[in-house]
């Protein structure tokens, strides 16, 4: 996604008003909540929890074992066979 810059203000009440523009470019909806961070260098930085679970998705697949064709479900029900032998 190409880098825009926009100019907002604070109101009365500290809030920000996200330009229409960007809420449509990032798919946000009245009443959709959003992460903020704030960077040691005073960035702002806003992040949609959308995104965020997007991330940690990501993170968590990195995690599992790389066989494409590993169905937990298979492994399970072998599992449990096993265990049925014993008994």
């Amino acid at each position: 996604m190409e880098s825009h810059h926009y100019t907002v203000h604070i109101d009365q009440r500290g809030r920000l008003v996200l330009p229409s523009e960007v809420r449509k470019q990032l798919g946000l909806k009245k009443g959709d909540a959003l992460i903020l961070a704030v960077e040691p260098d005073g960035v702002l930085r806003l992040l949609s929890l959308r995104e965020a679970a997007r991330r940690g998705r990501g993170i968590l697949r990195k995690l599992v074992p790389t066989a494409a064709h590993r169905r937990l479900s298979e492994e399970l029900i072998k599992e449990r066979r096993v265990e049925a032998e014993y008994e």
